[in-house]
Protein backbone atom coordinates (compact mmCIF):
# COMPACT_ATOMS: atom_id res chain seq x y z
CA UNK A 1 0.00 0.00 0.00
CA UNK A 2 1.29 3.64 -0.86
CA UNK A 3 2.35 5.84 2.23
CA UNK A 4 0.35 8.62 2.62
CA UNK A 5 1.62 12.15 0.99
CA UNK A 6 3.16 14.70 3.81
CA UNK A 7 1.83 17.93 4.09
CA UNK A 8 3.28 20.68 6.26
CA UNK A 9 1.53 23.33 7.73
CA UNK A 10 3.40 26.15 9.14
CA UNK A 11 1.69 28.32 11.71
CA UNK A 12 -1.44 26.58 13.41
CA UNK A 13 -3.67 29.78 14.37
CA UNK A 14 -7.09 29.43 13.52
CA UNK A 15 -6.78 29.02 9.57
CA UNK A 16 -4.06 27.01 10.02
CA UNK A 17 -5.29 24.83 12.84
CA UNK A 18 -8.17 23.86 10.10
CA UNK A 19 -6.28 23.26 7.28
CA UNK A 20 -4.22 20.65 9.33
CA UNK A 21 -7.35 19.46 10.97
CA UNK A 22 -8.64 19.14 7.21
CA UNK A 23 -5.80 17.31 5.89
CA UNK A 24 -5.69 14.76 8.69
CA UNK A 25 -9.34 14.24 8.10
CA UNK A 26 -8.92 13.67 4.04
CA UNK A 27 -5.74 10.85 5.44
CA UNK A 28 -2.76 13.18 4.69
CA UNK A 29 0.51 12.70 6.60
CA UNK A 30 0.25 16.57 8.83
CA UNK A 31 3.54 17.76 10.04
CA UNK A 32 3.07 21.10 11.99
CA UNK A 33 5.13 23.81 13.51
CA UNK A 34 4.34 27.07 16.08
CA UNK A 35 5.45 28.66 18.51
CA UNK A 36 2.58 27.45 21.01
CA UNK A 37 3.18 24.14 23.27
CA UNK A 38 0.26 23.55 23.80
CA UNK A 39 -1.34 23.89 19.59
CA UNK A 40 1.23 21.28 19.17
CA UNK A 41 0.23 19.05 21.56
CA UNK A 42 -3.28 19.34 19.94
CA UNK A 43 -1.72 18.56 16.87
CA UNK A 44 0.10 14.87 18.14
CA UNK A 45 -3.08 14.31 19.86
CA UNK A 46 -5.49 14.85 16.28
CA UNK A 47 -2.89 12.64 14.65
CA UNK A 48 -0.38 15.33 13.54
CA UNK A 49 3.45 15.20 14.04
CA UNK A 50 4.33 18.53 15.90
CA UNK A 51 7.58 19.78 15.01
CA UNK A 52 9.97 22.64 16.83
CA UNK A 53 11.13 24.42 13.35
CA UNK A 54 9.36 25.32 10.22
CA UNK A 55 12.81 23.20 8.51
CA UNK A 56 11.55 19.89 10.48
CA UNK A 57 8.03 19.91 8.96
CA UNK A 58 8.91 20.64 5.94
CA UNK A 59 11.40 17.62 5.66
CA UNK A 60 9.91 14.95 2.82
CA UNK A 61 6.79 17.38 2.87
CA UNK A 62 5.17 17.70 -0.75
CA UNK A 63 3.65 20.79 -0.03
CA UNK A 64 3.90 23.33 2.86
CA UNK A 65 0.86 25.68 3.72
CA UNK A 66 2.06 29.20 4.86
CA UNK A 67 -0.40 30.42 7.81
CA UNK A 68 1.60 32.91 9.71
CA UNK A 69 0.62 36.27 10.66
CA UNK A 70 2.67 38.67 8.29
CA UNK A 71 5.05 39.16 5.75
CA UNK A 72 7.87 39.43 8.13
CA UNK A 73 7.23 35.93 9.91
CA UNK A 74 6.76 34.23 6.47
CA UNK A 75 10.46 35.47 5.25
CA UNK A 76 11.33 34.18 8.77
CA UNK A 77 9.66 30.95 8.52
CA UNK A 78 10.92 30.43 4.85
CA UNK A 79 14.11 31.66 4.57
CA UNK A 80 15.63 32.39 7.75
CA UNK A 81 17.63 30.11 10.53
CA UNK A 82 15.44 26.82 10.78
CA UNK A 83 13.22 27.82 7.94
CA UNK A 84 11.61 25.09 5.91
CA UNK A 85 13.70 26.09 2.79
CA UNK A 86 16.89 24.42 4.69
CA UNK A 87 15.36 21.00 4.09
CA UNK A 88 12.90 21.29 1.81
CA UNK A 89 13.52 18.83 -1.66
CA UNK A 90 13.41 20.47 -4.78
CA UNK A 91 10.01 20.71 -6.08
CA UNK A 92 8.08 21.24 -3.09
CA UNK A 93 5.11 23.33 -3.15
CA UNK A 94 5.22 26.43 -1.55
CA UNK A 95 1.69 27.31 -0.24
CA UNK A 96 2.01 30.96 0.73
CA UNK A 97 -1.32 31.35 2.65
CA UNK A 98 -0.82 34.11 4.69
CA UNK A 99 -2.06 38.24 3.75
CA UNK A 100 0.62 40.39 2.57
CA UNK A 101 1.05 43.14 0.54
CA UNK A 102 1.20 41.61 -3.44
CA UNK A 103 5.15 42.83 -3.51
CA UNK A 104 6.32 41.32 -0.69
CA UNK A 105 4.85 37.49 -2.23
CA UNK A 106 6.09 38.29 -5.61
CA UNK A 107 9.66 38.91 -3.49
CA UNK A 108 9.40 35.59 -1.66
CA UNK A 109 7.90 33.47 -4.50
CA UNK A 110 11.21 34.85 -6.10
CA UNK A 111 13.66 33.53 -4.23
CA UNK A 112 11.40 30.30 -3.58
CA UNK A 113 11.49 29.55 -7.11
CA UNK A 114 15.12 30.38 -7.77
CA UNK A 115 15.91 28.00 -5.07
CA UNK A 116 14.05 24.96 -6.98
CA UNK A 117 11.02 25.29 -5.45
CA UNK A 118 6.98 25.80 -6.99
CA UNK A 119 5.11 28.01 -5.24
CA UNK A 120 1.63 29.01 -4.73
CA UNK A 121 0.08 32.36 -3.84
CA UNK A 122 -2.91 31.05 -1.75
CA UNK A 123 -4.45 33.66 0.33
CA UNK A 124 -7.93 32.03 1.66
CA UNK A 125 -11.12 33.74 3.03
CA UNK A 126 -14.02 32.21 4.59
CA UNK A 127 -13.35 32.66 8.48
CA UNK A 128 -12.19 29.89 11.35
CA UNK A 129 -15.95 27.03 11.25
CA UNK A 130 -15.10 26.95 7.10
CA UNK A 131 -11.61 26.06 7.68
CA UNK A 132 -12.45 23.42 10.34
CA UNK A 133 -14.79 22.19 7.89
CA UNK A 134 -12.34 21.98 4.91
CA UNK A 135 -14.68 24.75 2.94
CA UNK A 136 -12.86 27.97 2.72
CA UNK A 137 -12.08 30.26 -0.64
CA UNK A 138 -8.45 30.27 -2.01
CA UNK A 139 -7.66 33.26 -4.23
CA UNK A 140 -4.86 31.36 -6.26
CA UNK A 141 -1.98 32.16 -8.34
CA UNK A 142 1.28 30.00 -9.96
CA UNK A 143 2.13 28.11 -12.37
CA UNK A 144 0.53 24.76 -13.87
CA UNK A 145 2.93 22.92 -12.17
CA UNK A 146 2.47 23.42 -8.93
CA UNK A 147 -1.27 23.53 -9.26
CA UNK A 148 -0.74 20.12 -10.70
CA UNK A 149 1.22 18.71 -7.92
CA UNK A 150 -0.84 20.73 -5.13
CA UNK A 151 -4.29 19.87 -6.17
CA UNK A 152 -5.39 17.36 -3.59
CA UNK A 153 -3.90 18.92 -0.91
CA UNK A 154 -6.07 22.30 -2.16
CA UNK A 155 -9.20 20.42 -2.59
CA UNK A 156 -9.34 18.86 1.18
CA UNK A 157 -8.52 22.27 2.36
CA UNK A 158 -11.17 24.41 0.44
CA UNK A 159 -14.61 24.56 -0.86
CA UNK A 160 -13.16 26.46 -4.08
CA UNK A 161 -10.43 27.01 -5.35
CA UNK A 162 -10.25 30.32 -7.61
CA UNK A 163 -7.20 30.42 -10.43
CA UNK A 164 -6.28 34.00 -10.93
CA UNK A 165 -3.10 33.47 -13.15
CA UNK A 166 0.19 31.59 -13.52
CA UNK A 167 2.15 33.87 -11.62
CA UNK A 168 2.27 34.91 -7.40
CA UNK A 169 0.93 38.39 -6.74
CA UNK A 170 -2.26 38.05 -7.91
CA UNK A 171 -3.90 36.04 -5.11
CA UNK A 172 -2.38 38.73 -2.63
CA UNK A 173 -3.65 41.59 -5.05
CA UNK A 174 -7.26 40.00 -5.10
CA UNK A 175 -7.19 39.02 -1.05
CA UNK A 176 -6.80 42.75 -0.65
CA UNK A 177 -9.24 44.09 -1.93
CA UNK A 178 -11.29 41.38 -0.46
CA UNK A 179 -9.38 42.46 3.47
CA UNK A 180 -10.99 46.50 2.43
CA UNK A 181 -14.45 45.15 2.42
CA UNK A 182 -14.21 42.59 5.79
CA UNK A 183 -12.70 45.63 7.32
CA UNK A 184 -14.98 48.08 5.97
CA UNK A 185 -18.32 45.89 6.79
CA UNK A 186 -16.44 44.93 10.28
CA UNK A 187 -16.33 48.41 11.48
CA UNK A 188 -20.19 49.16 9.51
CA UNK A 189 -21.47 46.78 11.56
CA UNK A 190 -19.52 48.02 14.69
CA UNK A 191 -21.23 51.29 13.97
CA UNK A 192 -24.68 49.87 13.29
CA UNK A 193 -24.94 48.13 16.83
CA UNK A 194 -24.02 50.50 18.47
CA UNK A 195 -26.36 53.22 17.26
CA UNK A 196 -28.81 50.70 17.81
CA UNK A 197 -28.04 49.86 21.49
CA UNK A 198 -28.10 53.82 21.56
CA UNK A 199 -31.55 54.36 20.69
CA UNK A 200 -32.94 51.52 22.11
CA UNK A 201 -33.31 49.36 19.59
CA UNK A 202 -32.80 45.06 20.92
CA UNK A 203 -29.71 43.77 19.53
CA UNK A 204 -31.14 40.71 18.79
CA UNK A 205 -34.15 41.82 16.95
CA UNK A 206 -32.29 43.93 14.91
CA UNK A 207 -29.76 41.40 14.11
CA UNK A 208 -32.90 38.34 13.10
CA UNK A 209 -34.16 41.38 10.66
CA UNK A 210 -31.42 42.84 8.98
CA UNK A 211 -29.33 39.61 8.36
CA UNK A 212 -32.26 39.26 5.84
CA UNK A 213 -32.26 42.35 4.26
CA UNK A 214 -30.69 44.47 2.02
CA UNK A 215 -27.91 45.97 4.74
CA UNK A 216 -26.79 42.58 5.46
CA UNK A 217 -23.07 41.05 4.75
CA UNK A 218 -21.22 38.06 5.51
CA UNK A 219 -19.30 40.05 8.27
CA UNK A 220 -22.73 41.73 9.35
CA UNK A 221 -24.10 38.10 10.04
CA UNK A 222 -20.92 36.97 11.62
CA UNK A 223 -19.79 39.63 13.67
CA UNK A 224 -22.92 40.94 14.84
CA UNK A 225 -23.14 37.67 16.89
CA UNK A 226 -20.21 38.20 18.40
CA UNK A 227 -21.18 41.55 19.71
CA UNK A 228 -24.57 40.45 20.98
CA UNK A 229 -23.26 37.66 22.82
CA UNK A 230 -20.36 39.85 24.01
CA UNK A 231 -17.95 37.27 22.65
CA UNK A 232 -14.56 38.98 21.91
CA UNK A 233 -12.82 35.61 21.97
CA UNK A 234 -10.85 36.28 18.46
CA UNK A 235 -10.85 34.41 15.58
CA UNK A 236 -9.43 36.93 14.07
CA UNK A 237 -8.44 39.88 15.83
CA UNK A 238 -8.24 43.68 15.69
CA UNK A 239 -4.28 43.58 15.18
CA UNK A 240 -4.60 41.45 11.69
CA UNK A 241 -6.76 44.02 10.40
CA UNK A 242 -4.63 46.93 11.28
CA UNK A 243 -2.26 45.11 9.60
CA UNK A 244 -4.52 44.14 6.32
CA UNK A 245 -6.56 47.59 6.45
CA UNK A 246 -2.85 49.17 6.59
CA UNK A 247 -1.32 47.06 3.06
CA UNK A 248 -4.65 48.32 1.55
CA UNK A 249 -4.52 52.22 1.83
CA UNK A 250 -0.29 51.55 1.22
CA UNK A 251 -0.67 49.48 -1.91
CA UNK A 252 -3.79 52.29 -2.55
CA UNK A 253 -1.42 55.30 -2.20
CA UNK A 254 1.33 53.46 -4.30
CA UNK A 255 -1.08 53.08 -7.03
CA UNK A 256 -2.72 56.46 -7.14
CA UNK A 257 -5.91 55.30 -5.94
CA UNK A 258 -8.08 56.83 -3.43
CA UNK A 259 -9.80 54.47 -0.55
CA UNK A 260 -11.73 56.88 2.04
CA UNK A 261 -13.69 54.01 3.90
CA UNK A 262 -10.66 51.71 4.23
CA UNK A 263 -8.37 54.49 5.48
CA UNK A 264 -11.63 55.68 8.42
CA UNK A 265 -11.41 51.76 9.09
CA UNK A 266 -8.54 51.82 9.79
CA UNK A 267 -8.39 54.25 11.98
CA UNK A 268 -10.86 52.86 14.06
CA UNK A 269 -8.70 49.27 14.16
CA UNK A 270 -6.04 51.42 15.49
CA UNK A 271 -7.43 53.23 18.06
CA UNK A 272 -8.90 49.88 19.17
CA UNK A 273 -5.61 48.22 19.17
CA UNK A 274 -4.17 51.50 20.96
CA UNK A 275 -7.28 51.00 23.78
CA UNK A 276 -5.78 47.50 24.15
CA UNK A 277 -7.98 45.64 22.61
CA UNK A 278 -5.20 44.07 19.96
CA UNK A 279 -5.76 40.38 20.71
CA UNK A 280 -9.37 40.26 21.27
CA UNK A 281 -12.12 39.30 18.19
CA UNK A 282 -12.11 42.29 15.54
CA UNK A 283 -15.61 42.97 16.44
CA UNK A 284 -14.39 44.63 19.66
CA UNK A 285 -14.45 48.04 17.42
CA UNK A 286 -17.59 48.30 18.46
CA UNK A 287 -16.25 49.05 22.31
CA UNK A 288 -14.71 51.92 20.95
CA UNK A 289 -17.62 53.34 19.25
CA UNK A 290 -20.04 51.97 22.14
CA UNK A 291 -17.51 54.50 24.93
CA UNK A 292 -17.69 57.38 22.81
CA UNK A 293 -21.91 56.83 22.18
CA UNK A 294 -21.89 56.51 26.01
CA UNK A 295 -23.88 53.05 25.42
CA UNK A 296 -22.80 49.58 27.03
CA UNK A 297 -22.69 46.43 24.83
CA UNK A 298 -22.75 43.11 26.08
CA UNK A 299 -19.76 41.58 27.62
CA UNK A 300 -18.68 45.43 28.26
CA UNK A 301 -20.46 45.69 31.75
CA UNK A 302 -17.89 47.00 34.34
CA UNK A 303 -15.96 48.04 31.90
CA UNK A 304 -13.96 51.38 32.45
Amino acid sequence: MQEAEKIAVIGLGSMGWGAAVSLLRASFRVTGCDVRPDVLQRLEDAGGTPCRTASEAAKDAAAVFIYVVNSAQAEEVLLGQGGALETADPGTVFMLCTTMAPSATVSLADRLEAAGMLVIDAPVSGGHLKAMSGEITVMASGSEAAFAKAQTALDAVSAKVFRLGDKPGTGSQVKMINQLLAGVHIAATAEAMTLAAKTGIDLQTLYDVLRVSAGSSWMFENRGEHIIAGDYAPRSAVDIFVKDLGIVTAEAARNGATTPLASIALDLFKEASAAGLGREDDAAVAKILAKKSGVSLPGMEGQA
